[in-house]
């Protein structure tokens, strides 16, 4: 059993289930141990690594290790790749686990589970890996959109905080009914409107249903040519989502460039401030990803050399 340091402040991500979760078992669980109500904070991957880093201790979950919180009295518990060996923080990591379940496996050493916290976290395992094999799918992929519908804020007020009112939410029927009629529709408008960002790279277009379902399927079925498939999402407060899928990890490598991260085949990243539409979004991942060739160092030193020639000739 892990000893973890009282936290200042608690933190998670926020644009997902594993996120809510991670989050909320932790507020739980410093609650238990400390018996201290710990703030919750929540963010995207390109406002955390703006974020100053001032508390002394902190929790952190579901965002990827770096060396700036590898800082004493510090606890990072991820499941994201990792290069960076942890020196000073407590890091409890697992790439076959979702932050959720490790989380909850903290937890259940204090004595903190139920049966309704082992449904939901096995429900939100599954989505967060993407377990596509697993019987329960279809309905952790429910409980997942139903976090990007009403998104994490709005739920967490909604359940007052308390993770068990999630077990068959009333809004699950909602995804239920949005999964059975409109995930068809969108799959067949959006197969039909992929927009070339660069030779490897796909923008999906979407109007209607599940749009990682349904990049999931254009990927598993082939029915594209582009290895990473780019869908867009914008934000109430006009902030532009980019969401990145592959099969065989490359997406990641498009995320890094886009100053976002995740997992090596479903990641994300915050866009510029100044990117408000859809088209726009459309123009900067371009001018991102298809940077303009490099002359080779020698050819322009060549040239400049026969400018200096042909100048001193005049």
């Amino acid at each position: 059993m892990f000893s973890l340091p009282k936290p200042e402040v608690i933190i998670t991500h926020e644009s997902d289930l594993d996120g809510l979760i991670s989050g909320l078992l932790l507020k739980r669980l410093a609650k238990t141990m400390f018996n201290a109500d710990v703030p919750l904070e929540a963010y995207h991957n390109h406002n955390w690594r703006q974020r100053s880093l001032n508390e002394r201790s902190a929790w952190i979950a579901d965002m990827t290790f770096e060396t700036r919180v590898d800082r004493s009295d510090w606890v990072v518990i991820d499941h994201h790749t990792t290069e960076v060996p942890a020196k000073k923080a407590i890091l409890i990591h697992d790439l076959n686990k979702s932050a959720g379940l490790l989380c909850y496996e903290l937890c259940q050493q204090h004595g903190l589970s139920s049966p309704k916290l082992d449904r939901l976290v096995h429900l939100s395992n599954v989505a967060d890996l993407f377990l596509d094999k697993d019987p329960d799918f279809s309905i952790a992929n429910d409980y997942a959109n139903m976090v990007k519908t009403y998104q994490f804020w709005n739920l967490y007020e909604l359940i007052q905080g308390d993770l068990e009112r999630l077990i068959d939410h009333p809004l699950l029927a909602v995804m239920e009914v949005k999964r059975r009629i409109e995930n068809p529709l969108g799959y067949a408008w959006s197969k039909a409107n992929i927009t070339e960002l660069s030779p490897t790279i796909g923008f999906v277009g979407s109007v209607i249903g599940n749009l990682n379902l349904i990049v999931h399927q254009l990927l598993e079925e082939k029915e594209t040519a582009y290895p990473v498939l780019i869908t867009l999402f914008r934000k109430g407060n006009g902030t532009m989502i980019a969401s990145l899928r592959s099969r065989n990890g490359e997406a990641i490598k498009v995320a890094e460039k886009l100053q976002g991260g995740g997992h090596a085949n479903a990641c994300g990243a915050t866009l510029p401030r100044s990117v408000q539409q859809i088209p726009e979004a459309i123009q900067y991942l371009r001018q991102i990803l298809n940077p303009p060739p490099v002359k080779d160092g020698r050819l322009n030193n060549l040239e400049s050399l026969f400018e200096g020639i042909n100048a001193a000739k005049s």
